[in-house]
């Protein structure tokens, strides 16, 4: 990981911590190496997991760690999700690499499950969000005084004026646990309207990212992220998708792109069988 805010604590004495890749302005070049190369030793394969608004810096020093080392061992995966939403994929992908999965499926996973964490924030403006499309009509409501927002930045894209006769944004169609960080923002509307809605089976709460603020556009907000909690139906849900070999590194992968080295699998008709369960997307079972 990046940041030391986005490694949530283990959902069992099982899941292991996450190692902290330092931006360059905390630690030199040489320490980089250094501590890099230990991961490699103890552990074989190092998945570094990173906000794609991640500082430009920090993930050139990513690249050069790896260039150096000439390792084909170190995966670099850039994911485009609310930081709360990456410190629960984090903490999947660390469920996951206790099981008897190979590192690459292991990166690959990083791909696959995000469509199934719904991440998203109650905002208190509009005004300077862009990472999620914001039509000019809403930039003008969110100038009225008392106006709040419940965003959803993935799977799907969806904003909503919240309101007394407004429905909350559309949620997962199976069984999660959300979790919660508030910022300056006191309100229990994802408390008491959202979670109801979604039919949480638990809530948690976590401290709020340092870069929630900044990815939002406000530090007046409350940011959620509905997961799925059980390792058993991780497993299941990863375990279902097709494995491939990559053709350029040969790492095992889940989907249509290497975790390692991100080359993407040739056409279908170029290999052995069809194309990958990913593409199809993989089922997780609605809730009855």
């Amino acid at each position: 990981m990046t940041s030391a805010d986005l490694v949530l604590p283990p959902t069992d004495q099982q899941t292991p911590t996450a190692a902290l890749l330092q931006a360059p302005e905390d630690q030199t070049m040489d320490l980089a190496i250094s501590d890099m190369h230990v991961l490699l030793e103890q552990h074989g394969y190092v998945v570094a997991v990173y906000s794609a608004g991640l500082p430009a810096a920090h993930e050139r020093r990513l690249h050069s760690v790896r260039s150096v080392l000439e390792s084909d061992r170190i995966a670099l995966l850039k994911v485009d999700l609310p930081p709360l939403g990456i410190a629960v994929l984090v903490r999947q992908l660390r469920q996951l690499s206790i099981c008897d999965f190979s590192p690459g499926v292991v990166a690959s996973a990083a791909r696959l499950l995000p469509h199934y964490i719904h991440a998203g924030a109650l905002l208190n403006s509009v005004t300077k969000l862009d990472r999620v499309p914001v039509s000019l009509k809403t930039h003008a409501k969110s100038w009225v005084p008392g106006s709040q927002f419940a965003v959803v930045a993935g799977p799907n894209p969806q904003l909503v004026k919240v309101g007394p006769a407004v429905e909350p944004p559309s949620g997962p169609e199976f069984g999660t646990h959300l979790l919660i960080a508030k910022g300056q923002s006191q309100s229990d509307w994802v408390h008491e309207t959202l979670a109801p809605a979604w039919k949480v089976q638990a809530i948690q709460e976590a401290t709020l990212p340092s870069d929630s603020s900044r990815w939002w556009g406000t530090g007046k907000l409350v940011e959620f992220a509905a997961y799925l909690p059980d390792i058993s139906v991780l497993y299941q849900l990863v375990a279902s998708v097709r494995r491939e070999n990559c053709h350029w590194c040969g790492m095992e992968l889940i989907g249509d792109r290497c975790g390692f080295c991100s080359s993407p699998l040739p056409p279908p008709e170029n290999r052995m069988h069809p194309g990958s369960v990913m593409n199809q997307g993989a089922a997780v079972q609605p809730r009855s």
